[in-house]
């Protein structure tokens, strides 16, 4: 039994990958059928936690750290009362992932990498934020995959190609790891 006083396991599901890739929309659609089958779940966004949690936090590769480890820690909170954290977040830094993965094996907590592997080119045309555009107008710096580091996990619990298929096939790929290693 968890904490939350029922059988059912949390995790942390981190879905990594450059601005534009998806990750928020799988992590969404996910999110939806895991509720529907009973999941307590919740969805972690990156904007949303740096407009509350984060606000403040700028885009040097030390406050970048900071929002992941911060975001880490609640994942890993929830997760440990039984709760699905998806986690819709670029987060950028090998480094930065791999020390949210320690805290979570630390705790006995179910840490998954997801690396949303769609190619900036992709990105640049849904640009969903407006951010590729005003990056070529030179209104803002520190893109991340443009002008600033995103570090491609080397061994991820799970790659999806998410350029390559519907935002259901992917969520369906998500869950069906979820349901491999018996959380789903």
């Amino acid at each position: 039994m968890n904490e939350a006083g029922d059988d059912r396991r949390g995790a942390t599901v981190w879905l990594t990958g450059l601005p534009s890739a998806g990750k928020t929309t799988i992590a969404r659609t996910l999110a939806d059928r895991l509720a529907g089958e009973g999941h307590r779940v919740e969805v972690l966004d990156g904007d949303e936690i740096r407009t509350f949690l984060t606000a403040g936090l700028g885009f040097s590769r030390e406050d970048r750290h900071t929002n992941v480890q911060r975001i880490g820690f609640v994942a890993e909170l929830l997760a440990s009362h039984g709760v699905i954290a998806l986690v819709p977040v670029i987060a950028p830094y090998a480094d930065s992932r791999e020390a949210v993965r320690k805290r979570h094996q630390a705790a006995g907590t179910t840490y998954l990498e997801v690396h949303v592997s769609t190619p900036v080119e992709v990105c640049s045309e849904r640009d969903v934020k407006g951010l590729y555009a005003r990056r070529a107008a030179g209104e803002i710096s520190g893109l991340t995959g443009v002008d600033d580091p995103y570090e491609v996990p080397g061994d991820p619990d799970l790659r999806i190609e998410a350029h390559q298929q519907s935002v259901e096939e992917s969520a369906s790929a998500l869950h069906a790891l979820l349901a491999e290693r018996g959380l789903a």
